[in-house]
């Protein structure tokens, strides 16, 4: 992990500068610049191909930067990888839901909480409390009931909500969700965002990325948009949706 001085910690949880990221000959991010407020529900929204999950995945560790820095309380780093990522307070979901699916729903969690690797985890002495921090995610995703369910035995939905606790069970500053309401029924569209809101509540930073407008400008406190792996304007929701190049880029009007 390459560190070099940067700044805004104050306000800003977590950035880019100058981010760039190639596959072959195509250009998926160019010198992004992008800031995700402190405390704040951010949304970055954009077209097919505009570097929306490559973006996540940069700032994730899952995909190493060409060039550029990625901000992370006022620290920028030229690197980063997943193992790091907990320990810079940081943690993602997929938008291809990636779970434990041959172990219950409670141990999924544990998995979290204990070894970060699945056969040792399996075998550890499980603390009192990392029971009880399990308890209490499964039961703010409503998900308590399920906590004898094998992963492989759950609708849709309840393995999104399994995976949105995986990442609440870290309780970091930090949640990166790819595309949390995609294929969801207005029930569980309902749960996904009174998640949301609870994790701002608790003032942490939260980057999201959804094509639903009516659900962007709902929970969207800042708003990033994206064209063809650029950066085309960021800002509050309602005043970004209302300039004319995104609703010409994005909206097509």
């Amino acid at each position: 992990m390459t560190q070099v001085p940067a700044r805004d910690a104050e306000h800003y949880a977590l950035g880019t500068v100058g981010v760039s990221k190639n596959f072959g000959g195509v250009q998926a991010l160019h010198r992004l610049s992008i800031s995700i407020p402190k405390g704040q529900i951010t949304c970055v929204i954009g077209p097919n191909g505009s570097g929306k999950s490559t973006l996540i995945n940069i700032l994730s560790g899952v995909l190493p930067m060409d060039s550029g820095m990625v901000i992370v309380d006022g620290v920028g780093l030229r690197t980063v990888h997943p193992y790091e990522t907990p320990d810079l307070g940081i943690t993602r979901t997929f938008q291809d839901v990636r779970l434990f699916n041959q172990i219950s729903v409670m141990d999924n969690i544990m998995v979290v909480l204990t070894e970060r690797k699945l056969w040792p985890s399996l075998f550890q002495r499980s603390k009192s409390e990392h029971r009880q921090r399990a308890e209490q995610v499964l039961r703010d995703v409503g998900m308590w009931d399920k906590r004898d369910a094998m992963a492989e035995d759950l609708s849709y939905g309840q393995r999104k909500l399994l995976e949105m606790a995986r990442a609440m069970a870290l309780d970091v500053n930090i949640y990166l969700f790819d595309e949390p309401f995609a294929g969801l029924f207005p029930q569980m569209l309902v749960r996904v965002k009174d998640i949301l809101k609870q994790l701002r509540a608790r003032e942490k930073s939260i980057l999201f990325i959804s094509h639903n407008m009516e659900i962007v400008r709902e929970l969207s406190d800042h708003l990033i948009v994206m064209d063809s792996g650029e950066l085309l304007v960021e800002g509050d929701v309602d005043e970004v949706l209302a300039k004319q190049e995104v609703i010409e880029a994005y909206l097509g009007a």
